[in-house]
C-alpha cells in the first residue's frame, strides 16, 4: 500500500478511475456476440470447446432434473438449514421495498396513475471461474423472485468435466429458478440476450462477471436490459486513531484476497496510517491522509466506492454526509463479510464511481410501471385549450384533430 495526501494526484486518478476496457477486448466480444445470433447454439457449442474445454450437444446445455437432484448429494449436510437464515434475512430486507400500484383522481373525472408489473423473463449470471460464487446466485435471484418474475433462467460455466457447482444447482434450485444453463463468458450472455434453439431470450440479465462478461453486457444492453456493468471489487474504509487497527487491517487483507480489488483506508490518524503501510500486500491499495473525519467523508463521496466501511465509535454524524456508495457498513462488528454472504442486502453493487448514479440489486430492478391516464369529456375540455396550443406550436395538426373529434362525434358514437 501507498500513503498519499488529500491533495495528491494519485487521489485525482482513483477518482477518474474507469473500468478497463481495451479495443481487443471490444472486438472479441463483438465477433462472438455476433456469432451467437446469426448461428445460436452452434456458436455458443465453438466457444465452450474453445474456452471451458467442454464438448456438448445442445440438450446437453440445460440442466437436467436428475443432475439437480445429484446435487443434494454432494454437499455438506448442514448446508442447506445455514442457507435458510440467509433467505430469511434477504426476503425480510426485499419486503420493505414491495411497490404497490396507485391511482389518484379529480373532481372532473381524471384518473392518474402506476401499474407495477414485474418482468416476464431474467437471465442471472452466475461466475464460477476462479471459484464457485454460490452467494451471487441467492444474492440475484431472491430480489427477482420476491419482485414476483415470471421465469428465472440461470447460466454458468461448467468445470472441466461439463459439471456446475452442486452447491449452485442446490441454492438455484431451493429459489424455484426455472431453468439452469452450463454457459458462460460473454456466448452466455448473447444467448440469453438473442436466444438460441435451446436458451429463449429473456428481458434482463444481472450478475457479475469478468471483463468478457461485463463488455458484453454493456454491448447487449438495448437488446435487453441490464443491471449494470460491474468492475474490480472496491473498499474505501474510514478510521481515526480510536478504531479497532485489528479490525482495519483484517479488512484491508479480506479485500486484498480479490486480485484486483482497490483497498483504500482514508484516516486523520498517522500512526494508524503508517501500522497499516507494513501489514497489506495490495498493489492497488492506498492510505489517504486527511484533516479530519469530515474531510475523509468527503473524498470517500469523490471515489463513490462499491463498499464503504465507517469504523468509528459514532458513525452516525458521518453518514449524514454520505451520498456516494454501493453499500455502507457501519460500526466495529460490520464488515464487508457481512454483507456478501448473509445481512440482507445484495452484494451485487455498482464498482468504478458509478455508484454516483447506481444502487445495488434489489426488487426495484425487476418491476417496470405502466402510467395510467384516464380522462372524462369534462376533464378534456378544461386542458383542451393549453394542449391544443402546444400541439399547433409543434405543428402536429393530427394530434389537434384526435383532441376535436371528441367534441364533434355524431350523436349516439360519442
Amino acid at each position: 500500500m501507498k500513503i498519499i495526501r488529500s491533495n495528491s494526484g494519485a487521489l485525482e486518478k482513483i477518482y477518474n478511475r474507469r473500468f478497463y476496457r481495451s479495443r481487443r477486448v471490444d472486438e472479441k466480444v463483438r465477433r462472438i456476440l455476433d456469432d451467437v445470433r446469426l448461428n445460436g447454439d452452434e456458436a455458443v457449442l465453438k466457444y465452450a470447446r474453445k474456452f471451458d474445454g467442454v464438448k456438448m450437444t445442445p440438450k446437453q446445455l440445460k440442466v437436467s432434473e436428475i443432475e439437480i437432484s445429484g446435487a443434494y448429494q454432494n454437499i455438506s449436510s448442514n448446508f442447506v438449514s445455514s442457507l435458510k437464515v440467509i433467505i430469511d434475512n434477504i426476503t425480510r430486507f426485499y419486503r420493505r421495498m414491495e411497490r404497490k400500484s396507485w391511482r389518484m383522481r379529480s373532481d372532473e373525472g381524471v384518473v392518474l396513475g402506476e401499474n407495477y408489473v414485474p418482468l416476464d423473463r431474467v437471465g442471472i449470471y452466475v461466475p464460477a471461474g476462479t471459484a464457485p460464487l454460490v452467494s451471487c446466485v441467492y444474492m440475484s435471484v431472491l430480489p427477482a423472485r420476491l419482485a414476483g418474475v415470471k421465469k428465472i433462467a440461470l447460466i454458468s460455466p461448467p468445470d472441466k468435466t461439463g459439471r456446475i457447482n452442486p452447491h449452485i444447482l442446490v441454492v438455484a434450485n431451493l429459489l424455484k429458478v426455472d431453468e439452469i444453463y452450463r454457459v458462460g463468458g460473454a456466448q452466455g450472455i448473447a444467448a440469453l440476450a438473442y436466444g438460441t434453439r435451446t436458451i429463449p431470450r429473456v428481458d434482463k440479465i444481472v450478475g457479475p462477471g469478468n471483463i468478457y462478461v461485463s463488455e458484453a453486457k454493456r454491448q447487449v444492453f438495448g437488446e435487453v436490459d441490464i443491471d449494470m456493468v460491474a468492475g474490480p471489487t472496491e473498499l474505501v474504509v474510514i478510521a481515526n486513531r480510536y478504531s479497532n487497527h485489528r479490525h482495519i487491517i483484517a479488512d484491508l487483507k479480506a479485500q486484498a484476497e480479490h486480485s484486483q480489488g482497490l483497498a483504500i483506508l482514508v484516516t486523520n490518524s498517522k500512526s494508524l496510517a503508517k501500522e497499516v503501510v507494513g501489514q497489506i500486500p495490495s498493489v492497488n491499495g492506498y492510505v489517504v491522509l486527511t484533516k479530519n473525519l469530515e474531510q475523509a467523508v468527503d473524498i470517500s463521496n469523490r471515489i463513490a466506492p462499491e463498499h464503504l466501511e465507517i469504523l468509528v465509535n459514532d458513525p452516525g454524524p458521518l453518514l449524514k454526509h454520505v451520498r456516494h456508495a454501493g453499500a455502507v457498513f457501519l460500526g466495529h462488528y460490520s464488515p464487508v463479510a457481512v454483507g456478501d454472504y448473509v445481512a440482507g442486502p445484495s452484494h451485487v453493487l455498482p464498482t468504478g464511481g458509478t455508484a454516483r448514479f447506481f444502487s445495488g440489486l434489489s426488487t426495484l430492478d425487476f418491476v417496470k410501471s405502466l402510467h395510467i391516464i384516464s380522462y372524462s369529456k369534462k376533464a378534456l375540455e378544461r386542458i383542451r385549450e393549453p394542449l391544443e396550443k402546444v400541439a399547433s406550436i409543434e405543428g402536429m395538426t393530427h394530434h389537434l384533430d384526435s383532441v376535436k373529434a371528441r367534441f364533434h362525434s355524431e350523436p349516439g358514437k360519442g
